[in-house]
């Protein structure tokens, strides 16, 4: 595989390197004269449009484990695992609606905040602690392991400098605040899209070239054609690839936990909307849904692309690394044959989402750190200069610690699946405890502590049930299939996720009806119907994402 940008792809590349760090600076420039504060810092209090908190969200989420991990996922599965990007879409819809008005009515900063409020500091400091090891260890270390992996790929650059100029990179952005990050993202998107609209193109018109046909149409008609079982979102138990996506439950099962947990009860995401008021708020998750009904032409088509090139004579080569074949390759096996110029601006663009991503995730890890832990338990008298400080170097910290354990993890087996199977761990405790904390007076702090720790070990335990126990009887009901690696009956990811959740779920219930005191429960938030409304623009939008994603579902069923 050709391993070489020219003069031409750095130039593009160093022009989007100088745009972003030039308008950062001058929006860093713009708000130095004022004190420093730290809501200003953490959460850029008021600052934010609807458009810089929709670019912004999606900058975020956006990043290695997408074009890398699911365009790979695009190669081996096919269109199916869209269903992460897609149903995202319909869950940015809820949030906006149900839970944004909660958070800001309550001044919300951060989620452990939250938890301190409705529930106790026992509660949310162990969640505080949980998020840190979470997002460091687990996010910000794939993000960067991942990143540098896939930039190696395509320039031959030394893996270990990509790694520490992807931190550096993220850290300059990252210390001018929120603020610097919810706007330079947009610029992050722009690159983002165009880049990885340009990939497509030509994985499109490589297919077409190949079956004699021209244009992208014709090239996505003969994908169809030469690969119809990748164009299928609910599968069956007889498919391979059930035990990562299990039939209906990508619609009606786990993979709400998986998108409400993350769109909803996660710091990373929930704080470019904190310090916007409800309209604009709203208005920038809608924006985001919008977004994310896009991002399967940009990392999944891909995929696909390159694996009906693969089963015709192409990349065989490329995609074969030990004689096994490395699905992750595909996206970068078709950023190296984009030409001179675009290439650069595709790898600006898989640049711009893997910084906008780290950056997002470490100002996340400086709030939590800082306002959570340091200002509650280190620095009680802290003032607002100390903790911004503060947050600057915790940054700096956590960038060190996730490059210094991020050979270690074992993240390229595959790093998508890396990120959901041990964010899974945590996600259905957490749901559960924002959920019913949102809506439910009665829940106790006792309830919430089982749901976030017994979540956790429950998890844990159905992950390595099957080495425990024969689970086959559970298949006639589809809740268990054979892992070909391990010849076992597993429980698919997503639905071990839905039983954690419901078990979580009717402990709580449980343990809060138990306890005497909680029909007059003092934290139980007062909840008032009006907040739900929404506006009649907001409202349209939101039944055209709706309209667009059945549209959808029933085509591709």
């Amino acid at each position: 595989m050709p391993q070489q940008l020219t003069s031409l792809d750095y130039i593009v590349f160093l022009i989007y390197f100088f745009v972003v760090a030039g308008y950062g600076y001058w929006i860093y420039q713009r708000k130095k004269s004022t004190e420093a504060s730290s809501t200003d810092f953490f959460l850029a209090e008021g600052s934010l449009t609807w458009w810089a908190i929709g670019a912004s969200l999606i900058a975020s989420n956006i990043s290695a484990e997408q074009f890398i991990g699911m365009s790979g996922d695009g190669f081996r599965m096919g269109l199916g695992i869209s269903t992460y990007e897609w149903m995202a879409a319909a869950t940015l819809v809820v949030v906006a609606t149900f839970f944004m008005p909660i958070y800001l009515k309550n001044k919300i900063f951060t989620m452990p905040q939250f938890l301190r409020q409705r529930y106790n500091e026992t509660v949310s400091t162990t969640m505080a602690i949980f998020w840190l090891l979470l997002y460091i260890i687990v996010n910000l270390t794939s993000i960067l392991y991942m990143g540098a992996l896939a930039i190696n790929t395509i320039s031959g650059i030394n893996f270990w400098f990509c790694m520490i100029a992807l931190a550096v990179f993220a850290v300059i952005i990252t210390l001018g605040g929120m603020k610097v990050i919810g706007f330079t993202d947009v610029i992050q998107v722009f690159f983002l899209i165009l880049g990885g609209l340009a990939t497509t193109y030509l994985a499109l018109n490589l297919v077409s070239d190949k079956f004699n046909t021209t244009g992208v149409i014709n090239g996505l008609t003969s994908m169809m054609q030469q690969a119809d079982d990748h164009f299928h979102m609910v599968f069956k138990k007889d498919n391979p690839n059930y035990l990562d996506l299990p039939g209906l439950t990508i619609m009606i099962g786990g993979m709400w936990i998986v998108n409400l947990n993350y769109w909803g009860c996660n710091q990373y995401i929930t704080q470019r909307a904190l310090g916007a008021d409800l309209p604009t708020a709203r208005n920038g998750i809608l924006f985001a849904a919008f977004l994310k009904l896009m991002m399967p032409i940009i990392v999944v088509l891909p995929g696909i692309a390159a694996y009906v090139l693969y089963q015709n004579g192409e990349f065989h080569q490329e995609m074969t690394v030990d004689g096994a074949v490395r699905a992750d390759r595909a996206y970068p096996v078709l950023l190296n044959l984009l030409p001179t110029g675009l290439k650069g601006l595709s790898f600006a663009a898989l640049t711009a989402a893997i910084v906008a991503s780290l950056a997002g995730k470490a100002n996340s890890i400086s709030t939590i750190f800082t306002l959570d832990i340091y200002k509650k338990y280190i620095n009680k008298e802290a003032d607002e200069k100390t903790l911004v400080s503060t947050g600057r170097l915790v940054v700096v910290v956590a960038m060190v610690i996730a490059i210094a354990i991020s050979d270690f993890l074992g993240i390229e087996k595959g790093g998508f699946k890396f990120i959901q199977e041990y964010t899974g761990f945590f996600s259905p405790g957490i749901f559960a405890t924002f959920l019913l904390g949102f809506f439910w007076k009665r829940t106790t702090s006792a309830a919430a502590l089982f749901a976030i720790v017994g979540g956790f070990i429950l998890s844990i335990i159905f992950k390595f049930l099957p080495g425990w126990m024969d689970l086959s009887f559970l298949s006639p009901m589809g809740f268990a299939v054979v892992n070909p690696e391990s010849g076992l009956y597993e429980i698919p990811f997503l639905d071990r996720m839905g039983f954690v959740f419901l078990i979580c779920v009717l402990g709580m219930i449980i343990l809060s009806l138990a306890d005497s005191k909680s029909k007059n429960n003092p934290k139980g938030l007062e909840i008032d119907p009006k907040m739900f409304r929404v506006s009649g623009s907001f409202a349209i939008g939101a039944a055209t994402v709706v309209l667009i994603l059945i549209v959808l579902y029933s085509r591709y069923w």
